[in-house]
């Protein structure tokens, strides 16, 4: 499921402060957006789960490492959060998710039917999830809507799948 992390770089501000980027990363003319999944449930019942838009690149290598600087705000032992790179057309170019200073990418799929096993799987998993749910297990729920997240994120847009694919190799 996770794919490639990559490696920690040093870094220079506190630990559980996100860093600041560059204000010209807010310029919307940037093709690539570095964006927040917002799943909690307050989130969904009040409408905000939109992904939260955290800054805006030229490329994706920067969108990546931009992804990587965030990680490493993250407080040590918090729990994974699900980033996610678009284009200027919010198709998904790549996902991922961050976690102990890193970012654990996920793979792209490479055809319409791995995206469809993929879509199944995920699916499952949420109805698991649901089943926990009822049983009284709110870990377990949470923790196999996490994995159906995951998997969602390897449902690159066929546009950029080889390109995600390549620029992971590239990365490791």
């Amino acid at each position: 499921m996770f794919d490639l992390p990559l490696p920690i770089h040093p870094t220079a501000y506190a630990r559980g402060v996100p860093p600041r980027f560059p204000t010209s990363d807010a310029d919307p003319s940037h093709p690539f957006v570095l964006t927040l999944s917002r799943r909690a449930p307050a989130d969904l019942m009040s409408g905000r789960a939109a992904p939260l838009v955290l800054a805006r690149f030229v490329t994706l290598a920067g969108a990546m490492q931009g992804a990587i600087n965030h990680a490493e705000g993250i407080a040590p032992g918090a729990a994974p959060q699900l980033l996610a790179i678009l284009d200027r057309d919010e198709r998904l170019v790549l996902a991922g998710a961050a976690r102990d200073h890193a970012v654990a990418w996920c793979h792209p799929v490479m055809s319409a039917a791995e995206a469809r096993g993929v879509v199944t799987e995920a699916s499952q998993l949420r109805a698991q999830a649901g089943r926990a749910s009822a049983w009284g297990e709110p870990d377990l729920a949470a923790q196999l809507r996490h994995c159906a997240d995951l998997l969602d994120g390897r449902l690159v847009d066929p546009l950029w799948r080889a390109f995600a694919a390549r620029a992971l190799q590239v990365a490791a």
